[in-house]
């Protein structure tokens, strides 16, 4: 274990590094935010961890120094991750600004729908401060669902957006994937595991490796260059995009004014078309 974290602490701070100095948080702000959070957190918390252990660790209350700062981080990374949902999304539907206005909008509602099931669905056994615990938890059952959820949708849908399986944010969705699962386990059995050294910490410990290896190889290879999607007219996707550019917009207002007499304007245009088809039909016979 204490091996696996040492990888972990650097696999962070290399991905991080490497994350800024290509340029990378400028198309994905959130992202850079979460890994400069996992990057710093990550060193710390081991240090207080390990301090704690420490005869003198506990007349310093270490472990409530621990307790804050891991649930702290861990809030914050539950509120990273539905961002970063929101830009792999936005990313992904690059090529159909309508429909991802649109799925932007649906999407925060069903975050914020699944949060509140979330945290009414809490048992709330724990009271006092002990209760940040559950609440963080629900948070991350939540968010763990929405990143699946996105996953499963780049996969249903690649093909007809145009999506690459070498493309960053079928990348970072992928590794979300395998990370949301690691959460969602270590969500899920956090009250059975009693120490450090139980199998389950080696499952969430490997997880969260292979997300960092996932990440680190879409970081170093370079991604290819979209091109722009080019589709018939009659086709559907395109049709949607239309009509979710449509909603919202409410065009030119122009002012109608009622008239006086209908029966006369009706007279008047019968008059005009009869000149207008004699017109035609001598022109027809000079020529």
């Amino acid at each position: 274990m204490s091996t696996m974290s040492a990888v972990e602490l650097t696999l962070w701070a290399a991905l991080a590094i490497l994350f800024w100095t290509k340029g990378l948080q400028r198309r994905f702000k959130a992202m850079s935010f979460f890994l400069a959070l996992r990057a710093i957190s990550t060193p710390v918390l081991m240090l207080v961890l390990y301090e704690e252990s420490k005869p003198w660790g506990i007349d310093h209350h270490l472990n409530k120094i621990y307790y804050f700062g891991f649930f702290a981080a861990y809030l914050a990374s539950a509120v990273l991750l539905f961002l970063i949902c929101i830009e792999v999304f936005r990313a992904a539907l690059a090529a159909f600004p309508g429909i991802a206005k649109l799925a932007i909008v649906i999407f925060r509602w069903a975050a914020v729908v699944s949060m509140l099931v979330s945290l009414t669905s809490i048992s709330y056994a724990h009271k006092g401060i002990y209760i940040i615990a559950d609440v963080c938890y629900g948070l991350m059952h939540s968010v763990s669902v929405l990143e699946l959820c996105l996953l499963a949708f780049l996969c249903l849908s690649m093909n007809a957006l145009r999506l690459t399986v070498r493309d960053l944010a079928f990348g970072i969705a992928l590794g979300f994937g395998v990370l949301s699962s690691a959460d969602f386990i270590g969500a899920s059995l956090i009250s059975r595991v009693a120490s450090l050294t139980n199998p389950l910490q080696f499952v969430y410990e490997a997880l969260i490796l292979g997300t960092l290896a996932i990440w680190m190889v879409y970081c170093v290879h370079p991604e290819p260059v979209r091109m722009p999607v080019l589709m018939p007219a009659s086709s559907t996707i395109y049709r949607w995009n239309e009509i979710a550019s449509a909603l919202g917009h409410t065009g030119t207002k122009v002012a109608m004014q009622q008239p006086a007499n209908s029966f006369f304007l009706s007279d008047v245009e019968r008059v005009v078309e009869k000149v207008l088809a004699r017109n035609m039909k001598s022109r027809e016979s000079e020529t």
